[in-house]
């Protein structure tokens, strides 16, 4: 099974393929959102649906252990008593990198990277050519983007985010999502549902 194969497999799941690593022992495929139908199609399913928590790790859990069964790979999450190592999986891939104010920029969603699962394959997968740091050259208006400067300093100031996204009377960062992950250039192209920003935003504040 070829990279494009398994590309389109993924992407009927709503899902892309967001990274690759290949080593001895096989090829590790990263997972993310499929743009811009992940987010409609996650809200139709009964995980969501349900009403119980943790809707899009449960979402994401099924689907990409039904994956890995039907492909013959073995299924890694970011999330669960026994996360796998994701950063450093992603830092390792050949479509992320760092970004001028710390967080993952990844080469299709910017700023806007969310890994969902991953897919361990026991042999190795030809990849496409990895494509240019995408934070050469740029403007890189992330850095001013923050109202509070939050993603300014040494270290990310978590409590100065929070206290903003509450106070904030326009409720920007609340309903469209952090301006700093919005304001990259290549997230750009990324058609990610405002809904989903906006969740992930009040999961944060809780």
């Amino acid at each position: 099974m070829t990279y494009g194969d398994l590309l389109c497999r993924v992407q009927e799941e709503h899902l892309t393929i967001f990274g690759t690593l290949l080593g001895a022992r096989g090829t590790i495929l990263l997972l993310g959102p499929h743009e811009p139908g992940f987010w409609p199609a996650l809200c139709d399913s009964p995980e969501w649906q349900d009403g119980a928590a943790d809707p899009v790790d449960r979402w994401s859990r099924r689907v990409i252990t039904g994956l890995a069964g039907r492909l013959g790979a073995q299924a890694h999450f970011p999330f669960g008593a026994q996360p796998a190592p994701f950063l450093t999986w992603a830092m390792a891939s050949d479509r992320a990198w760092t970004s001028p104010v710390g967080m993952l920029v990844q080469a299709e969603a910017g700023l806007m990277v969310s890994y969902r699962g991953a897919l361990k394959f026991d042999w190795e997968i030809q990849t496409p050519e990895a494509p240019p740091q995408p934070c050469t050259g740029c403007a890189e208006p992330c850095i001013t983007a923050c109202p509070v400067g939050a993603l300014q300093g040494a270290q990310y100031d978590v409590e100065a985010c929070r206290s903003y996204v509450r106070s904030d009377p326009e409720q920007r960062c609340l309903s469209e999502g952090c301006l700093v992950r919005l304001a990259c250039p290549v997230g750009q192209t990324y058609e990610r549902n405002a809904a989903q920003s906006a969740y992930h935003m009040r999961e944060f504040l809780n």
